[in-house]
């Protein structure tokens, strides 16, 4: 089975279940997302499971029935296999597969006992595994009551059979022995109708996965090992699982905060798909600028794509206090006067960030594209104090309309506490890119060989005519602390070498020019005037 196979069949999936929601009454309500994701993740988990148990169990493998096997299996044996499988899989009984609970589809209260029943158990068995913790202590859990969503109490067995019925024959079991890396954009698909503006105050917006991509592969330069990735801002996780995936899985532990009940969901969906689930109970859902709960942890590796503009005027006053003084080195932002939905918040998360870095560490963060040349404000403090701390490794600007969600310029800062101060990459790659419509909006999307150019000159430090500069930090200085490649271009003036006699015969020839213009000029000045006293008034 192809790639393209396995997307074709998950699209389809996530929009049977879109259907039967819609049939439920469910379509676009706050509910359905919900729905879909923790149906999907049940799903995902099952497949996984009976991948593992088969490599564990001889028997589950050879046998035609993998649900009769199973169940077959005495106490002891199961227990068993549970140790073999460890953490490789979600612990599922016999009585939790998908294939089980469907078959007692005709039982009485059936959504009640069998199929919400079923997630309950699931939440209890694996919580130590997947739990999702929020930063006063608690745990998230994996499942909801999915029939309670249906106010029907007469509909909810038939909901819930619907659903069943949408995953019942579908498997994902051969997606694992062949490695296909294809969740990028499935993920993406998943979650596009859930991430627009009409999202309301924390909307999430995913990070394309080109600038993902390229983050990353400027970032990881070299073999690494044991090292704490963060991101202060995660969303549902993307530039997380790039990184992840360019250091290698198991050579890392993942970090999150994001304030976004949602977002920690779907980025716990991501890791589990990720073979990152060992990193799960690192992922917080809070408040990382008011409450970070990382405040004592330094980390190697730090991205981060955080809103730009957002109100947190109701905590503005706490962040002036003392407390927050040595975080926010360079300021906090003013409450506007009119639109408070306009508030810079993602200087504090660039001063936090800034903060949270190990002595070896390297980040890269999206910031809007006028951060780079701003002449004051906590903006240049930032510029200042990335160049007299040596952290500027270069910067990127991307080009527009590179993000679906926003029409906002946007450029990537990278800094590493080891820069070479000497070599600072500055580049400007707005005029790359192909335009594509998406809907009613128009999108720039990267080529392959563009991202590939865009890497390779900034890792090898390459200064490239209207692309690149390398520049110093002192010619930084020079320039106001402007991070904008274009004012570091060398600005050319062609010219050409002539003999002294095609100088004279250019002369004479530029002289004759004139004179016939002048000529000109007299002509029409006369004409002008006749017409002038041509004018009467009537």
């Amino acid at each position: 089975m192809t790639e393209q196979e396995f997307v074709t069949k998950t699209k389809s999936l996530i929009d049977g279940l879109k259907s039967v929601c819609a049939n439920y009454g469910l379509g676009n309500d706050a509910s359905e997302f919900n729905i879909i994701t923790q149906v999907f993740l049940y799903k995902y988990l099952n497949d996984k499971f009976i991948y593992e148990a088969k490599k564990a169990n001889p028997k589950l493998a050879k046998a035609e029935n993998f649900q009769e096997a199973y169940e077959a299996l005495s106490e002891s044996e199961q227990k068993f296999l549970m140790g073999r499988i460890g953490t490789k899989a979600a612990k599922i009984k016999p009585e939790q597969m998908i294939s089980y609970v469907y078959n007692k589809n005709g039982a009485e209260n059936f959504a009640e006992i069998y199929f919400d029943g079923t997630l309950r158990g699931l939440n209890a068995d694996n919580e130590h595994l997947y739990a999702v913790k929020s930063e006063g202590g608690g745990k998230e859990k994996m499942f909801d009551d999915l029939s309670q969503y249906i106010r029907d109490f007469s509909q909810r067995d038939a909901f819930c059979k619907a659903l069943l019925n949408k995953i019942v024959d579908v498997s994902f079991e051969k997606m694992f022995s062949e490695k296909y890396d294809f969740f990028s954009t499935i993920f993406e698909y998943l979650i596009k109708d859930y991430n627009s503006d009409s999202g309301g105050k924390y909307a999430e917006y995913y990070t394309p996965h080109a600038v993902a991509r390229i983050m990353a592969a400027i970032l990881v330069t070299e073999k690494d090992n044991g090292v704490k990735v963060y991101d202060p801002s995660a969303g549902s996780g993307t530039l997380l699982m790039n990184i992840a995936h360019a250091i290698g899985e198991k050579n890392c532990s993942i970090y999150s905060e994001d304030v976004s009940q949602k977002s920690a969901n779907m980025l716990r969906l991501n890791l589990i798909i990720n073979n990152l689930s060992h990193s799960i109970p690192n992922i917080i859902k809070g408040n990382t600028i008011l409450s970070s709960s990382y405040l004592a942890e330094k980390f190697d590796y730090i991205v981060s794509n955080p809103p730009f503009k957002l109100d947190f005027s109701d905590y503005q006053s706490k962040l002036l206090t003392d407390t927050y003084k040595t975080r926010f080195f360079a300021g906090v932002p003013k409450i506007p006067a009119k639109d408070k939905d306009k508030m810079a918040i993602y200087l504090l998360f660039i001063q936090h960030i800034m903060h949270s870095l190990s002595e070896k560490g390297k980040a890269a963060i999206v910031v809007p594209t006028g951060f780079i040349t701003a002449q004051s404000g906590i903006e240049k403090k930032i510029r200042e104090a990335l160049i007299e701390r040596g952290w500027l490794r270069g910067v990127v600007s991307m080009p527009s309309n590179i993000f679906a969600s926003t029409g906002t310029n946007v450029s990537i800062l990278f800094f590493d506490k080891k820069a070479d101060n000497e070599h600072i990459v500055l580049m400007d790659a707005s005029k790359l890119g192909e335009t594509v419509k998406e809907g009613k909006n128009q999108r720039t999307v990267l080529t392959h060989k563009e991202e590939t150019r865009i890497v390779e000159t900034f890792n090898n430090k390459e200064a490239i005519e209207d692309l690149s500069a390398i520049v110093t930090k002192e010619q930084i200085k020079e320039k106001n602390y402007s991070f904008s490649a274009g004012q570091y271009f060398e600005v050319k003036i062609e010219y050409s070498d002539i003999t002294t006699d095609e100088f004279h015969e250019n002369m004479k020839s530029f002289e004759k020019r004139l004179n016939i213009l002048f000529t000109e000029g007299k002509r029409l000045d006369n004409e002008i005037e006749k017409q002038l006293k041509g004018l009467k008034y009537e």
